[in-house]
Parts: C-alpha cells; structure tokens; sequence
C-alpha cells in the first residue's frame, strides 16, 4: 500500500515538471495575415502581405470611432510561391497566421504566368480557407493592401474584404471565391472569371481632399487553364442578367436618346438550352426578370415599358457575348451547358477547335420583364 502511495506522489511529482500547452502560441503575439497579393517578374514570385493589428480593428466600447487603423506590409521574392511567401518570415519579428486571410490579388503578370501553381499552393496549404475571395488587378499591390476604407473604418470594411454590401446594392460584377474559381478551372470547359479591383481616385473627397477608393471595374477571364484577356464592366453589363444571386441592378431605357425611366431589375431566371445543328452547337436563350419602376421620367405604358426594358437587355446580353468571342472568352458559360446537356458530341466538336462558339452561336434569345411595382407612387398611365 506505501509502495502505491510513493508510486502515486512521484508521478504527481513528475507532472509538476512537465509544461502545459508547451506548443501553444499567445494570439496577441501572432501576425495575422488578411490578404494577400501575388506578383510575377523577373522569373520570381513577389508576395505582398497585408497584416492587421486586431485590437485596432475590433469593434469595442472604447474604440476610437474615425481614427486611421495603420496597415503593415509585408514582402517576399523566391522561385517558388512558397518560397515567397517563407522569406518574410526571417523579418516577420512574430509568427505569421494564415488563417484569417479574406482576399487574394492577383498582378496582371501573374496571370499571364499561369494559375497552376498559385491554386496548388492556396488549396494545399491547411492554414488558407477555402472561402477567400480572389481579384486581379493592374494597381500596384502595395497600393491595394494600404488602401484606407471611407470614414477610416477596419481596413476589412472595404470591396475588396466585403463585396457583399455594395453587391446587394449594385449587382454587376458578381464576387468570387477561391474555391469557386478553383472548381471552374478543373472543370473540363475550364472557364473561370476574377473580377478585377481598380483604386478610383476622383469620386470621393473628405473635406477638400481627393479619397481614393476601391471599385470593380470588370474582370479577367481564363479558358483552359489559359489567360483570355480584361473585359471592362461596360463590357461585361449583359452578363449580369444571368446571375441568379442578382439582388438589384438599374438601367435605363430606352438604351439610346432621352430615358424615359430607370428601372431597377431584380430576380432574373435564365434557361440556356443547347441545340446541334449542322455539326454545329448553337444556344436557345430565355430570360425573365422582374423589375420595379425607380424613375419614371415621362408618363409610359406599363406595358410598353416591359417592351424597352425586355430590348435594353436583350442587346445587352448580345453586346458582351460579341465582347467575349473576341477574346475568345465564354463569358456565358454556354460551352458548359452543352457539356452537360451532350457530354459526346461535345467531346467531339472541342476535337476539331478548342473554341467552338461563334458569331452565330446564339440562335434565339427572348427576354421578358415583368414590372411588380411602380414605388411610393401610383402609376397612372397602365
């Protein structure tokens, strides 16, 4: 019984010298990374990180509402992305996290470099979520990462950490995500789009002087793995009526001359159904969308109304489709749909051309708009 008892003491004994948690890390003592930007030159990889202090950025009691939260940069060059990213590491002074990273921004360089290794690298790492989104953009990184939101809220109060609250306002260029643009590129059509992030520096001023901000300005597309090309938001404005997270999206009509109102479109149904003709895929499209009146400007049928906001769009969506086939972009994603819908004779028609649409690829498209209400406002002429 003593011997159990000396056994017990010297194992509590024991305890006492081992450390608890010895592995863990103090969270105030890290650096967390919350974006991150990918450059390519001179046969290496640039990496750029944007790295926040949270206590300046939670939304405490006393926090200093209006007070410029500072942004630190971090840089690292190396062969390989990893390497790049691993170099910064000598001077980081503190542990570096990825598990917070929001967005990565991608060089127009890079891009053209290939993809490959850059979503190897963000899919394999088990520090990066899955759940980032992804943006390109001709802007100098570290311009991107030190941008300051408006009113000097968190830096994460911004497009490029939280597209979802200017989407839900203006839907036209739809957010994506890492994992989505991933998925889209292993895909067998292999389309994928990143919206690209611009700094407009003449649309906002606090006082008298000029706030840059952020803004979409349009997107880069890839087929096959392979670089297609920008298309500006202009460009791209018939693509938004087949986005089903659209939540609201203005125009005006008619398109040319004197509006005589401004819609806002909400809802849009799309129905694409591929037809072979001639040993050739051609795409019957069919749109309907519902619209509330924002802006009536002169008097108009309801009805005719229907009819110029169903043309507007109708040529819209002709305008970006002739926008993509230079640049040899589905931007439709009509290739996909026939892969789905004939997965052989797709496979045989992308034997002879890779590309296989055309100017004459669309064979119909009919777009209805259906006007639920007028506003705070009756409408008096029907």
């Amino acid at each position: 019984m003593k011997r159990r008892l000396v056994k017990v003491l010297l194992c509590c004994l024991m305890l006492l010298l081992v450390p608890g948690c010895w592995n863990s890390k103090d969270i105030q003592n890290m650096a967390y990374v919350t974006a991150l930007g990918i450059d390519y030159e001179d046969g290496k990889y640039k990496s750029y990180v944007q790295i926040l202090n949270f206590s300046n950025v939670a939304k405490t009691e006393n926090a200093d509402v209006g007070k410029p939260v500072p942004i630190w940069v971090g840089t690292g060059e190396g062969r390989t992305l990893t390497e790049s990213m691993t170099t910064m590491y000598s001077t980081s002074q503190l542990r570096v996290f990825w598990g917070h990273m929001k967005s990565v921004i991608l060089t127009e360089k890079v891009m053209l470099h290939g993809m490959d290794e850059i979503y190897d690298m963000l899919n394999r790492y088990r520090e990066i979520r899955y759940n980032i989104l992804l943006y390109g953009t001709k802007e100098s990184l570290k311009d991107v990462l030190t941008q300051k939101p408006i009113l000097n809220l968190s830096p994460l109060e911004t497009i490029m950490d939280s597209p979802q609250q200017i989407y839900s306002q203006r839907s036209f260029i739809l957010p994506e995500y890492g994992y989505k643009i991933i998925g889209e590129l292993n895909e067998p059509t292999g389309l994928a789009m990143i919206p690209s992030l611009e700094i407009e520096k003449d649309s906002w001023y606090e006082d008298s002087d000029k706030r840059p901000m952020f803004k979409i300005n349009g997107a880069y597309f890839f087929q096959n793995k392979e670089y297609r090309g920008h298309l500006t938001e202009d460009d791209l404005k018939g693509t938004r009526w087949i986005q089903r997270q659209l939540q609201r999206s203005p125009i005006n009509i008619p398109e040319e001359g004197r509006p005589v109102a401004a819609l806002i479109l909400v809802k849009p149904h799309l129905y694409i159904k591929p037809v072979i003709e001639n040993n050739k895929a051609r795409f019957k499209i069919r749109v309907s969308i519902n619209a509330y009146i924002d802006e009536l400007i002169k008097d108009t049928p309801n009805q005719t109304l229907e009819n110029m906001a169903s043309t507007a769009v109708k040529h819209e969506i002709l305008m970006s489709y002739a926008k993509g086939l230079e640049r040899k972009a589905d931007v439709f994603m009509l290739d996909e749909k026939l892969y789905r819908k004939y997965p052989k004779k797709w496979n045989a028609l992308h034997r002879s051309k890779p590309f296989i649409l055309e100017a004459d690829s669309i064979k119909s498209i009919d777009v209805r708009v259906k006007i639920d209400s007028s506003g705070k406002y009756k409408q008096r002429v029907k």
